[in-house]
Parts: structure tokens; sequence; C-alpha cells
């Protein structure tokens, strides 16, 4: 139920854009966010507008050619995008806001219990990453079959 202290906690007014972080949002990701590669060129973009400009694609279902020019260009921010994705940056700065907000409204940072139906249970993918590698793969042709072609081409000559 909407109370007025959560009508005030999720006000976004004075932000650039809806998708923008507040500077508090900011303390709790910025320092999960990896320091820039020791020895070579020097990070010249802002992190924090990547991070809007990824939070402003997911906000407003935008494709990546319209990403205003305000915000780091599509390329930069689909870089990062992907790296994050691929080092496990994002999973981490989920976690972490996961845990803050679970302490914030007074709860264990971690649930004790979970609730699954039926529907959900059938809908999830099973096996995990393991079954995707397996999945994409090409499939081999059993020994099997190929003995029983190779007997009943025999038989037919």
């Amino acid at each position: 139920m909407w109370k007025p202290e959560h009508r005030k906690a999720a006000c976004r007014k004075g932000l650039r854009y809806d998708s923008d972080m507040t500077d508090a949002e900011w303390a709790l990701i910025e320092r999960l966010i990896p320091a820039s590669k020791r020895g070579g060129r020097k990070r010249d973009v802002n992190v924090r507008e990547v991070l809007n400009a990824i939070f402003y694609v997911l906000w407003t279902g935008c494709q990546w050619k319209a990403l205003p020019k305000d915000l780091p260009p599509k390329s930069t921010v689909h870089w990062y995008l992907m790296l994050w994705n691929w080092d496990g940056t994002l999973e981490r700065i989920h976690h972490a806001l996961y845990v803050a907000v679970r302490e914030q409204e007074g709860r264990e940072a971690s649930p004790t219990a979970a609730i699954i139906d039926s529907q959900s249970a059938k809908g999830a993918p099973k096996g995990g990453l393991l079954s995707i590698r397996k999945a994409s793969t090409r499939a081999r042709r059993s020994r099997g079959a190929s003995a029983i072609s190779s007997s009943i081409r025999s038989a037919c000559y």
C-alpha cells in the first residue's frame, strides 16, 4: 500500500531524467564499479553517466541509437553493459541494492523462506549455464544410428 513516506522515497523530482541515480543510490553503487585497468589509458568516461544511460534504456525501453546526446555514446554504454555483465559487476550491484532495500524495510538481508508455484517451476530454465552450452552445441549422430543405417544399406544392395 502506498503511504506518504513511500511516495516521498519514490519521488524522482530534481533529476535530469526519472531513470537517473540519486546521490544516495550512487553512494551505494560507486564502490562496486571496478577501477580502470593499470598500464592503459586513463578512463575518460564518467561511469555514473554510463549507468544513468543503461538505466535510461531500461526505464524507457528505447533503442540504443535513441539515447539522448547528453549521455555517453551508445557504443560506450553498450560496451560497459556487456563488460559488467561478463565480469559479474551487474550481479554485485543487484545484490548490494537488494540487501540495502531489505535492511531498509527492517528485514533480514537474505530471505528465510520462499514460495514457488507449479507454473513458475514449469517455466523456469532447467540446468543453468551448462544446459545452455549443451543446447548451443551441434548435435552428434549416435553410433547406433549410423550402424543401423549402414546395415539397411547393405541389405538393400
